[in-house]
């Protein structure tokens, strides 16, 4: 209590943000089409949202590295919030896109300064208390921010984007007045895509999987939900029941992750999602309890598979490599996250909402096909790093986690 209390500061913000940029995303979606943008064009904005946010994972060390973590969390708060406000003033999907990268930066940046004060705050004895509470506060405020969406969508869309701005200019406000000291600014990580995939090919390719599950889903996710027939508060339900399933699946996962093979992980986990993506097809038309069940299955089989593929990749890394590394697979993540939500929306489009999970399914059977081809090649090494549920928020994340992957 003691631990949280000292960071209270930092996990109210985290909670603030989330609370902002979780909402903006299905809440552009539901406005989008509501203004007669296409179903392409509100998949593009988000996957502008993933090209603010690997802008912001790049820059943001280098610019707490000119003018500090409060100057710098101050400067990415703002371009959150001119973002936000900047909505209303102009209706047209191109516009809201520069908007949306603004977004994106700002919510990377704001996570790099957070983890990097984090970072130089805890040691040996808090470090698992204090990342648990990280979680804790991240995973929860996404959670309640899922749940916004039907309130938002009920009100004035001037009105509803006011409120997400004010939450993002709130989050600015509990580090300002914070007595914490600033901590000294770390060097930025260098960013080196080929490490990964020397360290673990197939970690590569899971990242990218991942990336493509969850990206589409939450961004293109609120387009499906009104092609099968729910409303603005059944789809922030339908979003919460995702998340809700990627949180509960962590730990029975991760114990299974280390007591077996964890390529056999992602397999399975790919072929559970298939069954679910199958699932949530099938029975589309057959009631909202269905479909939200379908979704939290979804959720359950696909959100641990990022965490399982980092695991893996460490297992072949050295301790000096681990910060680099993971710097790396978010890097593939990024990629991952900017194609997704545009590919899936144009499928929507040309073959209907149930174009997101066939393509999502296709995703799997290839990391299917290659975890299978990889064992062929490749034994795994005898000693393996614990799993970590890796958030997917910055390159700088492996700093804040490298000490708890070495036994």
């Amino acid at each position: 209590m003691r631990m949280f209390i000292s960071f209270a500061a930092l996990f109210f913000s985290v909670v603030l943000l989330q609370l902002s940029s979780g909402g903006v995303g299905p809440l552009d979606a539901l406005t989008g089409i509501a203004l007669g943008f296409s179903q392409a064009e509100v998949g593009f904005l988000g996957s502008a949202h993933f090209v603010g946010f690997f802008i912001g994972c790049w820059w943001a060390p280098r610019l707490m590295g000119s003018v500090g973590h409060s100057r710098a969390f101050a400067t990415f708060t703002a371009m959150g919030a001119i973002g936000l406000a900047a909505h209303v003033i102009v209706a047209d999907p191109y516009f809201w896109a520069l908007f949306r990268i603004g977004s994106g930066i700002c919510v990377a940046g704001c996570y790099t300064i957070i983890e990097a004060w984090l970072q130089a705050k805890v040691n040996n004895e808090t470090r698992g208390r204090a990342i648990a509470s990280y979680r804790v506060a991240d995973t929860g405020a996404s959670f309640v921010a899922q749940f916004m969406i039907g309130a938002l969508a009920d009100v004035e869309t001037y009105i509803a984007y006011n409120i997400l701005t004010i939450l993002c200019c709130a989050s600015l406000l509990p580090l300002a007045l914070t007595r914490l000291e600033q901590p000294e600014t770390p060097r930025a990580t260098r960013l080196r895509p080929a490490l990964a995939w020397a360290c673990s090919p197939l970690g590569v390719a899971a990242v990218l999987v991942a990336a493509l599950s969850s990206a589409s889903f939450r961004m293109v996710g609120p387009l499906y939900g009104q092609e099968v027939g729910l409303n603005p508060n059944q789809i922030g339900s339908f979003l919460a029941a995702f998340v809700a399933g990627g949180a509960i699946a962590q730990y029975p996962v991760g114990w299974l992750a280390d007591k077996y093979d964890r390529r056999w992980m992602m397999i399975w986990l790919s072929v559970a999602a298939v069954i679910a993506c199958a699932f949530t097809v099938t029975t589309a038309g057959q009631g909202t309890t269905i479909i939200m069940t379908a979704a939290f299955l979804f959720g359950l089989t696909t959100f641990p598979i990022y965490s399982v593929a980092t695991a893996h990749a460490h297992d072949f890394a050295t301790s000096d490599q681990r910060v680099e590394l993971s710097a790396a697979l978010m890097f593939f993540y990024a990629v991952g996250a900017i194609a997704a939500p545009y590919t899936t929306s144009v499928l929507i489009g040309l073959y209907g909402p149930g174009a997101l999970f066939y393509f999502i399914s296709a995703g799997h059977v290839l990391l299917i096909v290659f975890g299978l081809t990889r064992m062929r090649i490749r034994r795994v090494p005898k000693q393996r790093t614990p799993y970590i549920y890796a958030p997917r928020t910055t390159f700088s994340i492996g700093r804040l986690l490298g000490r708890n992957r070495d036994r």
